[in-house]
Formats: structure tokens, sequence, C-alpha cells
């Protein structure tokens, strides 16, 4: 099966992009461009974990909600919810009400400003994860890696909840730790440009 389709404007893309504007407008301009932005790679971890079981267009839609409802997915704000916070969410039609995800969140904000402590900030822990392009198949090939599994079990050895193997796996993808787009997209050599210009945060000593 041939892994990309002609958008709108004829180009070729991930085929599976095509079928939705969101999933096009998210392809073109986010997935898997690089990123260091430790908010941004936060909600990521976050989104994906609450994508657990259900499609990301369902999660995509509501990303805005998600955000209103987690102070922007500023860690440091959400590690100061309580369980009036947990009691508020779970009453917010705009996200997906799933108690366990919506605590590990929280529990996950805390995580994360143990990690910014010891590792200088969350991108440059992240980084550290980078896989090696010989250890990935074609593009869109898996759904884990070496890697992903390797920054799974780490991150569950620190405490973090919603961070399996594929959650991860989906994370690297988007967030740019790797080029994903299949040969032939139009944005895979953006892509390309976008990691060979961007230099990887590293972790304080």
């Amino acid at each position: 099966m041939e892994k990309t389709l002609p958008g709108p404007d004829g180009r070729p893309r991930c085929r599976w992009c095509v079928g939705t504007p969101d999933y096009l407008a998210y392809h073109d301009t986010e997935w898997g461009f690089p990123v260091a932005d430790d908010h941004r790679l936060f909600e990521k971890l976050c989104l994906e974990g609450f994508q657990s079981g259900l499609s990301w267009r369902t999660i995509l839609t509501k990303r805005e909600n998600f955000r209103k409802a987690f102070a922007g997915f500023d860690f440091n704000t959400v590690a100061a919810f309580d369980q009036t916070d947990v009691e508020r969410l779970m009453q917010d039609a705009g996200i997906v009400r799933h108690r366990g995800k919506i605590e590990a969140v929280i529990n996950n904000a805390r995580r994360a400003q143990d990690l910014v402590k010891t590792e200088g900030s969350l991108a440059a822990y992240a980084w550290r994860f980078e896989p090696h392009p010989e250890t990935l198949g074609t593009p869109q090939s898996a759904s884990t890696s070496a890697a992903s599994v390797a920054m799974s079990k780490d991150l569950k050895k620190r405490g973090w909840g919603f961070v399996g193997p594929t959650t991860v796996y989906a994370f690297m993808q988007a967030m740019g730790l790797f080029n994903d787009h299949a040969e032939g997209c139009v944005v895979r050599d953006e892509v390309k440009a976008a990691r060979e210009a961007f230099t990887p945060p590293v972790a304080k000593r």
C-alpha cells in the first residue's frame, strides 16, 4: 500500500493525514519538527497518554480545551493541582474525563519538576533518547522502538504514569526525535532540514 496520498494541493503527503483538515494542518506544521520547549514536550506526553485507547483526532480536536484545563501544560502550575482540581476536571466536558489519566498528568507534572532539577530541562532529558537512524525501520512501519522502550522504562522508574512504549514512540515521532514522514511526503524534506539545523539540548553535568 502506498504510504502517501495527494493532499488538497495535489502534493503527496503521509496518507494518514489527508482525511481531515485537522490532521492536515497538524501534519504540515507540527508533526515531526524537532521541539526543545519543555511545555510543548510535557503537553505532548500528556496528550499521548490521554489518547491511549482513543484516536488522535479525538484528542487533537479537544487540544485547546486541554490547554485551558491544564494551565497551558505549565508543569510548575499543574504540579500544584490537588484533589479539588481533579474533581473540577472530571466535570469538564471539553476534555477526556478519565480520572486515572487526569491524576497521571498532575503526578507527571511533579515528576517533570524532578527531571528539571536533575537534567536541567525536560528537553535535555528527552533528547538523550534520540534514536540512531539505523535502529529504525522504514517510516511508519512500527509502533515502538528500542529507544521508546528505553525511555518508557526510565520514565516509569522515575514514577511517571501512562508512558508506555507505544505512547512514548508516538511522542518521539511527533516531537521530531526522528523523521517518520513517509518517503515521498512533501513535508519529509522540510523536517529533515529542520532536524539538521536543530541543536539538541544537553543535560547539565
